[in-house]
């Protein structure tokens, strides 16, 4: 069954440090840290991301036409020598199960469609007399990833397919699915997404279903709310400026979308040690001032919060951008946020947010997209507050009283937080 979520997801995903190559002893000490130093705070999904059942992958590179696991059903498995633990038939569940003990909750990434290995060798499938092969549809094909062919919802066996899949998903544990190749290819997969959709819903586990990768077409935003939980709204997002800075066309556009079990999805946080798989400490290119903007954004928009860096590397700056009680706050107490305007003058750029605060009060959020640093004066009407109120700056935690104006000082790249009352 899909997930009763009311505010937006907060959890970990493997793909930005590991890429395909993640094993089961990094996803345990990444589980491990959560638990102790975030999930206070709401944080709570690790997720496994792609080709945990490829047994040589090892970093961001996909190998075309590789070596896949899969079980009698056609059911693609954890690969053994990157997951030990799933050995005799097991699966994910003894790994869901040491997460859940955590307290914390469990996903894996999928892609669309049934695996190539299983449709040649013609394998069958659960609770059916149809095989692989009957129901591919070999001309849906990922444009990035050799691994699968569609499945066609019009024949017979497909929907069983589904099933099968699912009800695995359920006796793992998994609690988050990401579906790949399926979030901006429609409308030519959309019935594989009703159909995928209905699958999760009846296997009786309740299930965060998210779709990727994006950009999300925003003429099927009510389908992405019937079937999903969350959506991609961008290409995979790295640590580049030019990607934040684009960032806010998108959440402008996609902000109207967003309210209780569905929600738009600007992707994982890049921040602290990404890119891990080569070997290197990688670091990630957002400079502090960036990362606030990026949580800033992220939080006032109610986008999903999916951590991409190494959890266990997370220096005391990263740690503190994470566990900001009132940014957090922001992102499940944000109601019918908005843009405000965006303006270009001779200092830069500047872009200014509100959202009703579900508690009480107003939030206020302004972003210095220019080059240089800049002292903003915005006066409260702009977004009609009328009369002198009370502030508090979230990142700071700076108090003011009885304000008429937001004034603050932003460097380049940076961003303020206000929530009004």
């Amino acid at each position: 069954m899909s997930a009763n979520i009311k505010t937006p997801p907060m959890g970990w995903n493997s793909w930005d440090c590991y890429g395909a190559g993640v094993t089961e002893n990094i996803v345990r000490a990444n589980a491990e840290y959560m638990a102790k130093h975030l999930k206070q705070y709401g944080w709570e999904y690790i997720v496994v991301d792609i080709q945990w059942y490829e047994p040589s992958a090892t970093n961001h590179a996909y190998s075309p036409f590789t070596e896949v696991c899969l079980d009698e059903y056609s059911r693609l498995i954890p690969a053994v020598n990157k997951f030990p633990s799933s050995a005799d038939g097991k699966g994910f569940a003894p790994l869901a199960e040491y997460v859940h003990s955590l307290g914390l909750k469990f996903g894996i990434h999928i892609m669309r469609g049934i695996s190539r290995k299983a449709v040649h060798a013609n394998t069958p499938l659960l609770g059916t007399e149809h095989t692989a092969r009957e129901i591919a549809k070999t001309n849906s094909i990922c444009a990035w990833n050799t691994d699968m062919y569609g499945v066609d919802p019009e024949k017979p066996g497909a929907k069983a397919y589904y099933d099968s899949i699912f009800k695995l998903y359920a006796e793992w544990g998994a609690d988050f699915i990401k579906c790949d190749d399926i979030a901006r290819e429609l409308p030519h997969e959309e019935s594989e997404l009703i159909m995928l959709s209905e699958s999760l819903r009846g296997c009786g586990r309740e299930m965060i279903l998210s779709l990727s990768p994006g950009p999300a077409l925003l003429e099927k935003s009510e389908l992405y709310k019937q079937t999903a939980n969350m959506w991609r709204i961008t290409d995979d997002f790295w640590d580049e400026w030019r990607l934040l800075y684009n960032m806010f066309e998108r959440c402008e556009k996609w902000a109207i979308h967003n309210g209780a079990g569905h929600w738009s999805d600007a992707d994982m946080l890049p921040v602290g040690a990404i890119r891990q798989d080569y070997g290197a400490d990688n670091r990630t290119n957002f400079t502090p001032d960036e990362e606030r903007t990026m949580m800033t954004l992220w939080s006032i928009f109610r986008s999903p919060l999916i951590i991409g860096g190494e959890l266990t590397k997370l220096d005391a700056r990263t740690l503190a951008l994470l566990t900001n009680a009132d940014i957090i706050g922001m992102n499940k107490n944000s109601r019918h946020a908005h843009q405000v305007w965006r303006r270009k003058d001779a200092e830069g750029e500047l872009v200014l947010w509100t959202a009703v605060c579900a508690e009480g009060g107003q939030y206020a959020a302004v972003f210095n997209l220019g080059e240089t640093s800049r002292k903003v004066n915005i006066p409260l009407t702009d977004i009609e507050i009328y009369q002198p109120v009370n502030s508090r700056e979230l990142w700071s935690g700076e108090e003011s009283k009885a304000i008429e104006s937001i004034t603050a000082e932003l460097p380049a790249h940076g961003a303020a937080a206000f929530l009004l009352k």
